[in-house]
Parts: C-alpha cells; structure tokens; sequence
C-alpha cells in the first residue's frame, strides 16, 4: 500500500501541533494531507431544568460552532502558507455519532494519523480510532509526543499472533516493511499449533515477507506474566525500532472497554509511532 492521501483528525478546541506534525509527514512522503476538524456538541437539556437551561445549551452549541470555523481558517491558513496539498473539512456532531463521521470521512485515505494532542483527550481519540478502524476499514497511525515519525522507517517491529487483524496490519503496511533495513516479527508466548502458528510460530509471516524483498527475522519471547502489550513496546523499545505494527481490536471493542487489551493500551500510551489496521 502506497500511502497517497492522509487523513488528520483533529478536535476544535486543540492547536496546531498536530497538523504541522501530519504536514511534516506529507511533506517528506510526498502525500495529499486532509485535515478533518471534529466539534463535539454538548447534548441537549432534559428532564425537569431543561426550559431554564436550553437558552445557555443553544449559546454553548453557537459558541462552540463560531470556535469551530475558526479553527478551520486557522488551519487553511497554515496548509496554504506551506504550498503542500491539501484539503480540510470540518464536523459538529453529537459525542455518538463522532465514530460515523470519522469513518466516512476515512473511507477516502490511505492512512489516518493521530498526533499527541489528539491523544492526550480522554474520548475523542477512541471515538476517533473506532471510526477509522471499524467504520473505514482503514489503518491508523499514531504519532506520540517527541517521537521522530516517517513512512520511512529503517527498522520495524511487527507484534505477530496469526490472528486476522495481524495479517491485516502486515498486509497495510506492506510497503513500509519492504523498505525498511530490519524487520521483527515477534511473538509473545507462542504455542505451535497446526491452525494458528504451525509448528514453527513466525515462520510462515516471515517466508511471506521475505519473498517481498523484506529484511526479516523471527524473535519469540517470554511475557513472563507481563501484559502481551507492554511486552511489545518494550521490546520495541530495546530495539530503538522506528515503528511498531499491530493487529487491532482482536477482541471485541465491548471486552477491550471491559478488560482492557493491546488495542487499548497503545491508544492510551503509545511510546514509539504505532501503526495499527483490522
């Protein structure tokens, strides 16, 4: 997959760190950057003080509209200052209905992008995350606070488990893997098995993508008790890895919310730039 097109979303009331730090990965990729502004409305007054407050409601929602446009022509500003091409739309929508309009927008990118501002909000970002990765289908990158990110990593960690939603991530980042100098796959606790690993876990991932010209070798470690997650990143970590690919959502959201996952705990704390598909 070539990324051609980008898609950047970002909440109304945030700055512009996370479009400049999506203008920087364009720029360097020589990809489209659509910037797509999310406005959350505050939900409309019921029960018995809704007449009394429905007048403050309305003003909230105007307020919050006119702080909405503005952003927009901030950030036009920005995009045209910088000559890259681009294009930005925006959104004013009830908290429910974020992960649709961010999955229809999303169906028309290669790749969405989260930058840490974005990632520092408690909620936006998952409704964000579910619409790219269940309403588009599309894969997500997310881009920490001080992390150097680029679609040309040099060296790749790649969190494998034979499930769907790895094979997937893989396949997304196809491109990326091909050119990078060093790929790992890893598996944490892996069990041989005639339908899942085989008999010898990696091996199949690996002969795939070595037959693409990628640079690959197999790493099985011990979570000893560790969360698969953390083992991950820090793993990836050790290997000062320029990105680290994951299957996303393998459970359902429902469970994720329940018991927490890999999903959710790259969503909250990503350390190194985290590219995720399902």
């Amino acid at each position: 997959m070539t990324f051609k097109t980008v898609l950047n979303i970002v909440g109304h009331e945030q700055r512009d760190g996370d479009v400049k730090l999506a203008m920087e990965l364009c720029e360097s990729a020589n990809a489209h950057l659509s910037v797509m502004i999310i406005g959350i409305a505050a939900p409309p007054p019921v029960g018995d003080y809704a007449s009394v407050i429905s007048d403050a409601w309305l003003a909230e929602r105007e307020a919050d509209v006119e702080q909405l446009g503005d952003c927009v022509e901030a950030f036009e500003g920005l995009l045209q200052q910088r000559g890259l091409s681009a294009d930005i739309t925006s959104d004013y929508v009830e908290t429910a209905s974020a992960d649709e309009a961010v999955g229809l927008r999303a169906r028309y990118c290669d790749l969405a992008v989260i930058g840490p501002d974005l990632l520092a909000t408690h909620h936006l970002k998952y409704r964000v995350a579910n619409g790219v990765l269940f309403h588009a289908q599309r894969p997500l990158l997310l881009m920490p606070r001080g992390a150097a990110v680029s679609l040309s990593p040099k060296r790749i960690v790649i969190g494998w488990n034979s499930t769907l939603e790895a094979a997937r991530a893989v396949r997304e980042a196809l491109d990326l893997i091909d050119k990078a100098d060093d790929v790992r796959i890893v598996l944490v606790d892996p069990k041989t098995s005639d339908r899942a690993n085989g008999p010898e876990p990696g091996a199949d991932v690996a002969a795939y993508l070595a037959r693409h010209g990628a640079k690959v070798t197999v790493e099985r470690v011990a979570s000893g008790g560790e969360m698969a997650g953390a083992v991950l990143m820090q793993h990836a970590r050790d290997a000062s890895a320029d990105m680290l690919v994951l299957g996303a959502y393998g459970h359902s959201r429902l469970r994720q919310r329940m018991f927490g996952g890999v999903t959710s705990m790259m969503i909250d704390a990503p350390e190194i730039p985290t590219f995720l598909a399902r």
